[in-house]
């Protein structure tokens, strides 16, 4: 990893600035891909940056319907796995353990970003709908 992100994810971990401002200044670090000559193949479709969480409901009573509506940047993701790098083992040793007698079973110290990149390159392709009378959940990525 550079410096220079390695300094903006400092600057997250010490809640310096926002995710969103995290991820564009990440966005502005890399460089503009070229458009592709005339006659060359078509490039795939572009790969999403965002999973997207829409839930309805039919709310009960005065409250009326309900609408979550959650945009998380992919980056987000990214970002957080490089953060591990920069905390404490003995930190890493006790959320671990949180994480255990939380029923996650996680080892935070094993996250490295390719793997992170192989749960995003299938994200790219999970689309989840679930209707129901009371509502309805829709999960994708965009």
């Amino acid at each position: 990893m550079d410096e220079q992100r390695r300094q903006i994810l400092s600057l997250l971990a010490e809640n310096k600035i926002t995710a969103e401002e995290a991820e564009r200044l990440i966005d502005a670090l890399e460089p503009e891909r070229p458009e592709a000559p005339a006659g060359a193949a078509p490039r795939s479709a572009p790969r999403a940056k965002y999973l997207r969480v829409l839930v309805s409901a039919e709310g009960e009573g005065d409250d009326g319907p309900s609408r979550i509506n959650v945009r998380v940047p992919l980056r987000l993701l990214r970002a957080g796995v490089r953060l591990v790098t920069l905390v404490p083992p003995q930190a890493l040793g006790r959320a671990n353990e949180e994480l255990r007698r939380s029923g996650v079973p996680i080892d935070l110290t094993e996250l490295r970003p390719e793997h992170v990149q192989d749960l995003v390159d299938q994200l790219d392709e999970v689309r989840i709908d679930v209707d129901d009378p009371s509502g309805k959940v829709q999960v994708f990525c965009e």
